[in-house]
């Protein structure tokens, strides 16, 4: 809870619809009250440092060891390195966000972009032990629910379970249309798999167009070696911000003319559905959970192999006539709300 990004956001919703406590290793209390929500009912069960692989490998032993008896009625286990706490805790239910990426289908796309080379024969084990020991730990998971078909096939693929799918929450009602302005948004965490640089690269080639990117990044090496690589091509024509307040950020959506986005084979991607919610059309890669959320030519553009010179066409595209989009965009955003995601979640628990 350091680092707030959709699979935290989801965890404080969670928290706050059933009564929910929260534990967790890192906590920054300034950033959770930005988005609107108090901190009286998150623990710590201790600090873990920022830099990989420490970072994982400490938060993988404090919920591995965490044993808090019969005090709850059923412990709801959200993130990849949280789930080792299913070993100790039960019952259980594991709101999967994702196997663990770095370990399984992003396992390529780190080791080439991500680790030194002289580093993979190291993380070539690393990940051979993870892996084995990700499936063990999973067996002692009472009852998995994936946020998207996307990550349902990654667990039946990677861990050999079976599992549900309830579509994370989006508070719909908070985003408003105000106007399709001049300037397009992007919102991700800057770290390599979200291809800002694809972003960066297109607005380069359109100097008449603008960019707002809202891109957070941790304090860790590949995190802040990454946000200064994309401060370092970004054209004049785009601009970065991070760490704004939930109010600015809706505002920001609000207000833009579209909004664009890049992850590789993203989970689910709560924010296209924030775009949609406030009415604007959404640009992104035609692959992993987008393909769930983003109707393709009547909520925007979903392109397939996607390049520099594509999202330059579809910004081009869709920025004739913006303003066509919001109503099929906020009927759309609709079927993700946080009712509805709470419905059915009391339902799987029988509340």
């Amino acid at each position: 809870m350091d680092n707030i990004g959709g699979a935290e956001l989801v965890d404080l919703i969670l928290a706050r619809e059933l009564n929910a406590d929260i534990y967790t290793t890192n906590i920054d209390e300034e950033k959770i009250r930005k988005l609107g929500f108090g901190t009286q009912n998150i623990y710590s069960i201790g600090r873990i440092p920022i830099n990989a692989p420490f970072r994982q490998e400490a938060a993988y032993w404090k919920f591995r060891r965490l044993q808090l008896g019969s005090r709850y009625d059923l412990y709801i286990i959200g993130g990849d390195w949280a789930m080792s706490a299913a070993v100790h805790n039960h019952p259980n239910l594991w709101y999967v966000y994702s196997p663990t990426r770095e370990i399984w289908d992003l396992y390529p796309y780190i080791r080439s972009h991500t680790v030194p080379p002289a580093m993979r024969w190291l993380y070539d084990g690393w990940v051979t032990y993870r892996r084995w020991l990700n499936r063990h730990d999973s067996q002692s998971v009472d009852q998995l629910i994936a946020i998207s078909q996307t990550v349902q096939q990654r667990v039946k693929k990677y861990l050999r379970r079976d599992a549900t799918v309830i579509y994370p929450p989006t508070e719909t009602n908070k985003y408003r249309y105000e106007k399709n302005g001049d300037f397009w948004l992007s919102v991700n965490r800057l770290i390599t798999y979200k291809r800002i640089d694809l972003q960066l690269k297109a607005f380069a080639k359109i100097p008449n167009e603008k960019l707002v990117l809202v891109g957070s990044y941790e304090d860790s090496k590949h995190f802040t070696a990454y946000a200064e690589y994309c401060k370092k091509i970004k054209p004049d024509n785009v601009e970065i911000v991070s760490w704004i307040d939930d109010a600015q950020l809706v505002d920001l959506y609000a207000r833009c003319k579209g909004f664009i986005t890049t992850s590789l084979e993203e989970d689910f991607g709560m924010t296209p559905v924030e775009a949609m919610a406030a009415g604007k059309p959404v640009i992104a890669p035609n692959e992993g959970g987008y393909r769930e959320t983003v109707v393709n030519g009547v909520t925007g553009r979903l392109i397939d192999d996607i390049t520099v010179e594509k999202i330059v066409a579809a910004i081009t595209e869709i920025g004739q006539n913006p303003a066509a989009y919001k109503d099929a965009c906020q009927a759309r955003a609709k079927q993700f709300d946080t009712q509805i995601f709470i419905q059915k979640f009391k339902a799987t628990l029988g509340l």
